[in-house]
């Protein structure tokens, strides 16, 4: 069985005939004008995930069109489901069927992080799951330690072999405390699904409180799942013995959000930012603000207006509701231009870094010393061919080559389509002399 795509996109091409597209940044543009922000990739893919709960079809609506939906409609595929990707309304329907196949193959899962989270669904119907360990973006060490000492707490039998994550519950799941040593996304939602159908009630102490998760928790209430303390530190999950399918919306994307706020300040630009939720960027945009930005609340969104050279700015990576690690390489470049000296602090993933290396080929004066980057800014950036190490960095590396003085080439722009749709189009859309080649 295979996906049903109803349109074709530039991202599709790449994953049937395995394309790597280069993008052409023309330097000194000032983007202005408004972009509308769709669903976060950071919790439609664990919505995705989360449909195997229920048997019968599910809907999503708002699903952004980025190349990581198709790679987790093929993972839900080959577990059974019937999936149904509709670009035109962006929405997905999913038809569960009564018994999951519950193997996830490495071909699959290297592409993309997310497809861990269908091992907490697995292990909650099909009380056995083989997964194996997920690949994506290289950021630094991302251990399942939490999502794995939270499953065996709950009574799973956990074990790593030949390259896969092995759960095995007989017994079936039972309530238990659970408390993560650092309060982990993934690990949050692994738990919370399994939990869902486990017996009894389970308590998540230090959980994730991103609006992400938030998210995915109002999906599994509407699934009829009994979840309390979302958005807090700690989260109750009281078990049921079904949940039926829904139909939800996917949260807008606050990291996308930031992404287009954080452009409008480098390039000395005017961006409204459509389905924006300044509520969800209180950090990053008071620390545009510090850097002379205006930031002002719309009727649908925000606006971010920028007249003069930013200043510089010290960014601190935290999680939720701390400055986002995603948005790190987007501080990290508009200090690179800013008008004084900073430091910007990773403290979730070290490998972040990876794309100062980048930087410096436009130019920038960076100095990194384990988890701190010293960064001197300068009035403009170097152009220079470049290459993508992730989602964010290729983002960022964007960013940067429309603050140069040239043209810049971007290698392996395929990881930016993972994360922002039609990323080139809306930057022309801005005013922004970007294409593929």
């Amino acid at each position: 069985m295979r996906v049903k795509l109803t349109m074709t996109s530039p991202y599709l091409k790449q994953l049937q005939w395995g394309i790597m597209e280069r993008l052409r940044v023309v330097g000194g543009a000032k983007l202005v004008g408004t972009v509308r922000v769709s669903g976060a990739k950071n919790s439609a893919l664990k919505l995705m995930a989360a449909t195997l709960l229920a048997p019968g079809q599910s809907k999503i609506t708002n699903l952004p069109a980025i190349a990581d939906v198709e790679y987790m409609a093929e993972l839900l595929t080959r577990l059974g489901c019937q999936v149904d990707v509709k670009r035109d309304s962006n929405e997905v329907l999913i038809d569960v069927p009564q018994k999951l196949g519950h193997r996830a193959d490495y071909d699959m899962v290297r592409k993309m992080r997310a497809s861990i989270n269908v091992l907490g669904p697995l292990i909650a119907r099909e009380l056995v799951a083989e997964v194996a360990l997920p690949g994506g973006d290289a950021i630094g060490s991302r251990g399942l330690d939490f999502h794995i000492n939270g499953l065996t707490e709950m009574g799973a039998e956990v074990s790593s072999e030949h390259g896969f994550i092995i759960a095995k519950a007989p017994a079936g799941l039972k309530g238990a405390k659970i408390t993560l040593e650092f309060p982990s996304v993934g690990a949050t939602e692994n738990i919370m699904t399994a939990a869902t159908l486990a017996t009894g009630t389970t308590v998540i102490d230090n959980a994730a409180r991103e609006p992400d998760v938030v998210d995915l928790g109002e999906f599994l209430i509407s699934m009829g799942a009994k979840i309390s303390g979302l958005g807090s530190h700690t989260i109750t999950i009281e078990g049921v013995s079904k949940l039926t399918p829904t139909t939800h919306a996917t949260l807008a994307d606050r990291i996308v959000s930031g992404t287009w706020a954080f452009a409008a300040a480098m390039t000395q630009g005017d961006i409204t930012i459509e389905n924006g939720r300044p509520d969800h960027l209180e950090l990053p945009l008071d620390k545009l603000v510090e850097a002379g930005a205006v930031v002002t609340t719309t009727k649908n969104g925000f606006r971010v207006k920028m007249d003069k050279r930013p200043i510089a700015v010290d960014v601190a990576t935290l999680p939720y509701p701390g400055f986002p690690t995603d948005l790190q390489p987007m501080v990290i470049t508009l200090n690179a231009i800013a008008e004084g000296t900073s430091i910007v602090t990773e403290n979730v993933f070290e490998g972040r870094f990876m794309f100062v290396n980048e930087l410096l080929r436009l130019g920038a004066k960076i100095q990194v010393d384990g988890h701190h980057a010293a960064i001197t800014g300068i009035k403009q950036l170097s152009a220079a061919p470049v290459a993508a190490t992730d989602i964010r960095a290729g983002a960022g590396l964007v960013l940067a080559a429309l603050v140069s003085d040239g043209v810049t080439i971007i290698e392996d722009a395929f990881h930016i389509d993972r994360g922002y749709p039609d990323f080139p189009a809306q930057l022309q859309s801005l005013g922004a002399d970007v294409s593929r080649t």
